[in-house]
């Protein structure tokens, strides 16, 4: 990935940060989001995999659709 993209798509993903109001839900906290992100890839790491994969991209989905 060339370092122009690379940093387009850090933005985008620090902006999902910022749209699920997780910044201001912990008061910019960054070791409690790291924490909270940690915790889902342990999840997905797990054997229900697919059941909070398949809730929190339908979540997602919802909220896509509030927000835009």
């Amino acid at each position: 990935m060339k370092r122009r993209e690379r940093t387009r798509h850090l933005i985008e993903l620090g902006g999902l940060v910022v749209k699920a109001d997780l910044v201001a839900l912990t008061d910019d906290d960054r070791a409690a989001i790291l924490g909270l992100l940690v915790e889902a890839a342990s999840k997905l790491r797990g054997e229900d995999r697919e059941q909070h994969l398949t809730l929190w991209q339908r979540r997602g989905k919802r909220a896509f659709d509030t927000l835009t």
